[in-house]
């Protein structure tokens, strides 16, 4: 026998439909739940009939949709998985470094058995997370994830719920931890019927994708309970190490205890009782340092959050050509790169151009490491029209420059898949929306935003079209060829000197020296016993670094070091130390 239950406070009469059969549930009670008994087990269908509509519709909470989000549910089995490492612990957040990818794109098939296969590779490469984009249940087969709306269930065609616990387990074998990005900002605009049930978004705030999830309205206790058990499912019966929380500046919410405070203080919870570190990334445009502060200290208590002025300011010295292209208008200079290694915010209080008002404030008394620093991800080179990467855009040098800085800078580094190697397959912005209208209304859209920008139409890949999820792919067989492998042994040897260094793995920012030149476009950074020197300008420069120092890294063989001076040529990187070898 099993108990079926459901939050549903809008419904009059609900019942669960099992095969043909279907049994009348009890409810609501004073909280909008009903419940029914009845014979199924795991491996059962099932689905809820809501008053007079005759179409079965599936559990908010199902843990699995094996016929798609528009199907039946499936009761699961949390507890029939042999963990081979049940007990597995991670490395701190602040000596890691980690490597975000997209399960579909990732492998040719696409899935976490395939994927599986890549984690020694991983391993040796000195990865230490790997960050996983969303796997929760979308409409379709192919996406970023971003669109889902069965959130308890893993994609079906990703190997649902058993292909990603042998994925979290593999990695483990491997002394590798998983970091999951989850959505809980908004629904996927197919396959989305929780509002069937309940009020789990408010019209009395909207986002970019409708209306806002009810974190404060009219039964957000459920809600807000909704979004937490998720949260804990993946850490407790998944055995996920941490979550990366997509876009939390569209939480609406003005409670006296904020959702992430609340979601912060039960993942604590959780990891105490497991005995296992529990980590929580935010991905936040605030500028808001209570994110991470703790929430002893009247901050919302996560872990880590993303730092995007610190890529702003550095593509926009990489790549000159940004002026008229958003958010980069508000960057440009060298002396903005350096802000952002001190200061962690370039636009801590002082006026932003693009936004047209005051933005951020000043991150007092923080570790660097509560930011993840990077130069590419999947926002930064998926939405971009073709989805071209940095080294297509400027070039192998400068994006071995670009990898030097990221991997030096105060912050937790992150690599965005194939970027260590310098894929040259593209990572576009695709989807499978099987409600043709609004495939033709992402399609038309993607064309719209990107002529603004002076793209061609006819050059911008139609997101709906299986070959730009193909084209997306990456391209395993060009590693150990030409410029693919010299980038690979240049990221093999940064991470491990990232990782072996007691100055590079200090992210205390009162240690952290920044000095720059704003014409001749370079920048220096002195760690500790460690020092970096970018040159992004068009001549070589000479800079004294003492006669204590020897040199341990550079990304160009006409780099001279002599008499405890440098010279660093153009597009240049260089790191020094005076560490013990």
């Amino acid at each position: 026998m099993h108990e079926f239950t459901v939050w549903a406070p809008r419904v009059k009469k609900l019942a669960v439909k099992l095969g043909e059969d279907a049994v009348v549930m009890i409810g609501p009670d004073e909280r909008g739940w009903w419940r029914a008994t009845a014979k199924a087990g795991p491996g059962s269908g099932y689905a809820f009939l809501v008053d007079d509509d005759p179409t079965p519709y599936p559990d908010p909470r199902s843990l699995r949709q094996r016929r798609g989000v528009h199907g039946p549910s499936m009761l699961y089995d949390q507890g029939a998985y042999p963990w081979k490492h049940p007990n597995w612990q991670g490395p701190p957040l602040g000596s890691s470094v980690l490597y975000e990818l997209h399960l579909g794109t990732f492998t040719s098939e696409g899935t976490f058995d395939a994927a599986i296969g890549k984690l020694d590779y991983l391993r040796d490469l000195g990865i230490t997370h790997v960050e996983i984009m969303p796997v929760a249940s979308f409409a379709g087969d192919r996406g970023w994830g971003y669109d889902g709306v069965a959130i308890f269930a893993v994609h079906e065609a990703y190997g649902g719920p058993d292909g990603l616990k042998r994925f979290v387990d593999a990695c483990h074998d491997r002394d590798l931890g998983v970091i999951l990005d989850v959505v809980y900002n908004h629904f996927g605009p197919v396959g989305n019927y929780t509002g069937k049930f309940g009020h789990y978004t408010t019209g009395r705030h909207h986002t970019p994708w409708g209306d806002a999830i009810n974190f404060e309205d009219t039964g957000s206790d459920e809600v807000r309970r909704f979004f937490i058990d998720n949260a804990l499912m993946w850490l407790r019966d998944f055995h996920i190490d941490g979550l990366r929380l997509d876009a939390v500046h569209e939480f609406v919410d003005r409670s006296a205890v904020h959702f992430m405070e609340q979601l912060s203080a039960e993942v604590e919870a959780l990891s105490t009782t497991l005995g296992r570190h529990l980590i929580l990334i935010a991905e936040s445009d605030l500028n808001d340092p209570r994110i991470v502060r703790p929430r002893e200290a009247g901050g919302y208590g996560m872990d880590a959050q993303w730092s995007d002025d610190f890529h702003h300011a550095l593509f926009s010295l990489l790549h000159v050509n940004t002026k008229g292209q958003g958010y980069y208008d508000d960057f440009g200079a060298v002396e903005h790169l350096a802000k952002s290694l001190k200061e962690v915010f370039v636009y801590d209080g002082i006026y932003s151009g693009y936004r047209g008002r005051r933005h951020g404030r000043p991150v007092d008394g923080l570790s660097a490491h509560r930011f993840l620093g990077y130069i590419q991800n999947h926002d930064q080179v998926g939405n971009r029209a073709t989805g071209d990467r940095l080294g297509h855009i400027v070039g192998l040098e400068r994006a071995m420059a670009a990898a030097g800085l990221v991997l030096t800078a105060p912050f937790v580094p992150m690599i965005f898949m194939g970027e260590e190697f310098a894929a040259s397959t593209p990572f576009l912005y695709f989807a499978d929306h099987d409600d043709p209208e609004m495939a033709r209304l992402v399609s038309a859209g993607r064309k719209r935003e990107f002529a603004a920008f002076g793209w061609d139409e006819d050059q911008i890949p139609d997101p709906e079209k299986p070959a730009t999820f193909t084209d997306s792919k990456l391209n395993w067989n060009e590693v150990g060829q030409g410029e693919h492998r010299q980038m690979l042994e240049w990221f093999r040897m940064l991470v491990h000197i990232r990782r072996s260094s007691p100055s590079l793995n200090d992210g205390d920012r009162g240690h952290l020296h920044v000095t720059f030149d704003e014409k001749k476009r370079w920048l220096r950074m002195d760690r500790g016993l460690v020092t970096a020197i970018c040159n992004l300008g068009d001549e070589a420069i000479l800079l004294p670094c003492g006669e204590t120092f020897r040199l341990l890294l550079t990304s160009k063989e006409a780099t001279e070091f002599v008499g405890g001076s440098v010279t660093v040529p153009p597009s240049g990187f260089v790191l020094l130390s005076a560490e013990e070898a």
